[in-house]
């Protein structure tokens, strides 16, 4: 692949440490949630990192495929939900994703259409595809 773009962090501690993006525009306190044994506060954690990034790279996508189908898209949300559980395979932890998509003013059929071509389109899509599992929810 020829990289147009290459994004940098760099973390110390793990989930209970810090992360800087190399521009120094990102810059978290990273902590364990309650629900993993944590002791959550204030911090963020890897989960919400990739939900808003995987939620910003699929509304791209969506407005991509939806100005080459010529679809007007208005007040789109997508709201991505990360999910960590237990991996009974080899009793580490696993991911799996739910999408949920709002697109007002376009029939369920359309919508999941262009929902659905996004999904395919979506580079976060293609990274995690065949390796978690991807639900979208069209509402």
């Amino acid at each position: 692949m020829n990289a147009l773009y290459t994004a940098s962090a760099t973390v110390h501690g793990g989930r209970e440490g810090r992360v800087e993006s190399s521009d120094g525009v990102l810059k978290h306190d990273l902590k364990m949630p309650k629900e993993l044994g944590g002791p959550g506060g204030a911090g963020t954690n890897p989960e919400q990192l990739f939900a808003a990034g995987y939620g910003a790279c699929y509304e791209s996508a969506l407005a991509n495929i939806a100005r080459k189908e010529k679809v007007t898209l208005q007040d789109v949300e997508v709201v991505t939900n990360v999910m960590i559980g237990k991996d009974e395979s080899d009793g580490g932890f696993k991911l799996a994703v739910r999408l949920d998509i709002k697109l007002p003013g376009i029939d369920k059929a359309q919508a999941q259409e262009l929902a659905e071509k996004a999904h395919a389109f979506c580079p976060y899509s293609k990274a995690t595809r065949g390796n978690i599992e991807v639900e979208l929810n069209v509402l």
